[in-house]
């Protein structure tokens, strides 16, 4: 079963091939996403590597975290699974005057 790495601390240069190369050094990489800016598609510093198995994870989180890359010390850690967002002005406010 796969397992998704959170990846913090990354250089604005890296790319998703760079992560994918450096995390296959602990094992089979699933996929590598460099999480980037909507608007101007630049990288914003962190990103996910899902590694094939548990094993290439524990290995990859016990290796890398902390290694240094392009003169910063990455972070590496398991991925939290992502959080529900509520969407509108929140508040549940009604603004047309209008009894519940």
């Amino acid at each position: 079963m796969s397992q998704s790495l959170y990846v913090g601390n990354l250089p604005y240069s890296t790319t998703e091939d760079q992560l994918k190369d450096l995390f296959s050094q602990a094992g089979d990489v699933a996929s590598a996403t460099v999480i980037t800016d909507k608007f101007s598609g630049r990288s914003k510093g962190f990103g996910f590597v899902e590694m094939a198995d548990a094993d290439g994870a524990k290995k990859a989180i016990a290796e890398l975290n902390g290694h240094d890359l392009d003169g910063r010390s990455i972070r590496v850690s398991e991925a939290r699974p992502k959080e529900e967002r509520k969407g509108g002005f929140g508040g549940g406010r009604r603004f047309d005057n209008r009894e519940e």
